[in-house]
């Protein structure tokens, strides 16, 4: 059994490990000021950006779902991993060597699962690609060049194959000293009475990549007739492989399409190869399922797709009955998307593949340009299923629709597609409004809105000076020593301040980061930890804070705390005035006059500084 990682070198991973580096494998992410960052969460779904990543303190936080951490958490959560796997594949990624309190180092034996299975994954697909260049291989290279593929797109797209006997992959992992339990549970090999055999023989090998590069899986297309499997065999689900969370082609894609806001989604492999070699380089592919909300969820995240952006999702499909389905199964998922969706399909039922062998890279290029929307589509399709020489099909095929209309969620958009609509039917725009209406009642689900609750002044102020306290422990200086519990009046800002006290003195501290780290754990429960991690990511106003912001900002906390304390003492005055409070009405006034110079001094020191 491997023993436990050094704490020294789990210190380095998280030093070295660039947060910001690890999460943009995931998520497209863009300036938020103060060396910050942000994008889509990628734990829940949201419409505009509230996951912020901070490399200065090797923290993130989304303040929607209150998901935070540092790198290993997030690799952790992000990859399903264990904590020892997370540390193992950031080591690896920074050339980190691990080791470990007991045994001799990172042996084999001692690596993650996650670890041994992309391992075995890299043997599985160099060993692929050499194949390929063997006599045994003839007909695969030819399945490729008749396709317009030569040696140079194979070698871009990692493109192999797998000989037809029953154990070479399975005698060269064993080569490499992988076990026939690793290469079942990999998805590489199949277990036999006699002992694993290879899963994939006789066919072309496509890996299949995650954003990061790592082959988690392959794609294999089979070559004769006699063959008795399916024509397209992929990886099965694994612990690194779930074909609802992945898109092939996404290692070579996510960069351009987060520049070009653009993602093109094709049915094969061949149609990927084919876009990216003819300039369409946001081209991805399902691999062996339908496009569902996990491909969703991850093209909303690479598109950074929220509510200032313009990006689109173009969806290419064949002409046949097939290829409308799935393209009514695409329309399913359009309301998940806020960029604008679409469709295009080639008149004579070409797929991006076929159409460039007949017709060359500009015809590739010209179908994506003449794509129309997706509700366009989807409606048109709708309708001609309908004979419209009759009233009857007229008046089902509007009952068909109405449901289509009532979906569309541009309200702006709705009346534009009402008319369509009516114009294809032959009838008026009222009748085609108080049908999509009824759908609407009919089929909607019960809406919530998010109750929202704007924070007091005082709330603002508490949660700024202790961003300041997190943020920026060596301009804090005296005024730390200054605060209270009773300076603060929110229970988190208050607990969030005990755990800076348990921490120590910030300015005894070499770093942020070291000073967050040391806070977070002296935070009581995960919900205070939260809170720290949020204020420790949040940008502050400035995005180099400077002495002078930070002390004024302290300086309005006990300002505010001061005005509190002067209305109790004359409170305690006024009572005793009315005799309904025995007091030192003495000691009360000299008090009300210290604490009115304080608060005096403390406003002149903030003010137009902070709110």
């Amino acid at each position: 059994m491997a023993g436990k990682i050094r704490e020294e070198d789990v210190t380095s991973v998280r030093e070295r490990a660039r947060i910001d580096e690890i999460v943009r494998e995931t998520v497209t992410l863009k300036a938020a000021g103060g060396g910050s960052y942000k994008g889509l969460c990628p734990f829940h779904d949201e419409r505009s950006p509230s996951f912020h990543v901070t490399p200065s303190k090797g923290l993130y936080h989304c303040f929607s779902c209150g998901e935070g951490g540092d790198v290993i958490t997030f690799v952790r959560k992000i990859d399903a991993l264990s904590f020892t796997e997370a540390v193992e594949k950031l080591a690896v990624k920074y050339g980190i060597v691990l080791r470990y309190e007991e045994g001799s180092g990172n042996s084999s034996g001692q690596q993650g699962q996650r670890a041994r299975l992309i391992e075995a994954h890299k043997v599985a697909g160099a060993f692929y690609k050499s194949q390929l260049l063997t006599p045994e291989a003839q007909h695969a290279r030819t399945f490729l060049t008749e396709r317009g593929f030569d040696q140079a797109s194979w070698d871009q797209f990692g493109v192999g194959y797998s000989p037809s006997g029953w154990d070479g992959l399975r005698n060269e992992l064993r080569s490499k000293g992988f076990t026939e339990e690793e290469m079942i549970t990999a998805g590489l090999a199949v277990s036999g009475q006699r002992g694993a055999y290879d899963r994939f023989r006789d066919r072309v090998m496509w890996p299949i990549r995650d954003s990061s590069g790592d082959t988690i899986g392959f794609g294999a297309r089979k070559l004769t007739e006699a063959d008795q499997g399916p024509k397209y065999l992929n990886t099965p689900e694994t612990p690194i492989y779930r074909k609802s969370q992945v898109l092939y082609g996404i290692d070579l894609a996510r960069r351009e399409m987060a520049k070009q806001q653009q993602a093109v989604v094709v049915e094969g492999y061949t149609d990927v190869m084919a876009c990216h070699l003819a300039g369409i380089t946001t081209a991805v592919a399902t691999c062996g399922t339908a496009f569902g909300a996990d491909h969703v969820k991850m093209l909303r995240r690479i598109l950074m797709d929220d509510d200032t952006k313009h990006a689109e999702v173009v969806f290419t499909f064949d002409g046949d009955a097939a290829g409308r389905k799935a393209a009514l199964k695409a329309f399913s998922e359009d309301q998940k998307f806020v960029a604008s969706t679409f469709v295009a399909i080639e008149p004579h039922g070409l797929d991006p593949c076929d159409l460039r062998l007949k017709h060359g890279d500009e015809a590739v290029k010209n179908l994506i340009s003449t794509k129309i929307p997706l509700f366009e589509f989807v409606m048109r399709s709708t309708v001609e299923e309908f004979d419209l020489d009759t009233a009857e099909g007229r008046v089902a095929a509007m009952r068909a629709v109405a449901p289509v209309l009532a979906g569309i969620k541009d309200s702006a958009l709705r009346p534009e597609y009402i008319r369509t609509v009516a114009g294809w039917l032959g009838m008026d725009d009222a009748t085609i409004r108080n049908e999509m209406s009824a759908a609407g009642r009919k089929s909607a689900p019960q809406q919530t809105r998010a109750q929202s609750t704007a924070s007091s002044q005082a709330a603002q102020v508490e949660r700024e000076a202790l961003k300041c306290v997190l943020q920026t422990p060596h301009l804090v200086g005296s005024w730390f020593e200054s605060l209270e519990e009773s300076v603060f009046t929110v229970p988190a800002a208050t607990a969030v301040y005990a755990a800076c006290v348990a921490a120590g003195n910030p300015l005894e501290f070499d770093s942020a980061q070291v000073w967050i780290t040391k806070v977070l754990e002296q935070a009581p429960d995960d919900e205070i930890k939260s809170h720290v991690r949020a204020m420790a990511v949040e940008p502050l106003p400035n995005d180099t804070p400077d002495e002078r912001y930070v002390q004024a900002v302290l300086a309005r906390i006990l300002e505010m705390d001061a005005s509190r304390r002067v209305a109790e003492i004359k409170a305690a005055l006024s009572r005793a005035e009315d005799g309904t409070e025995n007091a030192d009405q003495a000691k009360l006034l000299a008090d009300l006059l210290s604490l009115e110079g304080y608060r005096r001094d403390m406003r002149n020191f903030a003010v137009g500084d902070v709110f």
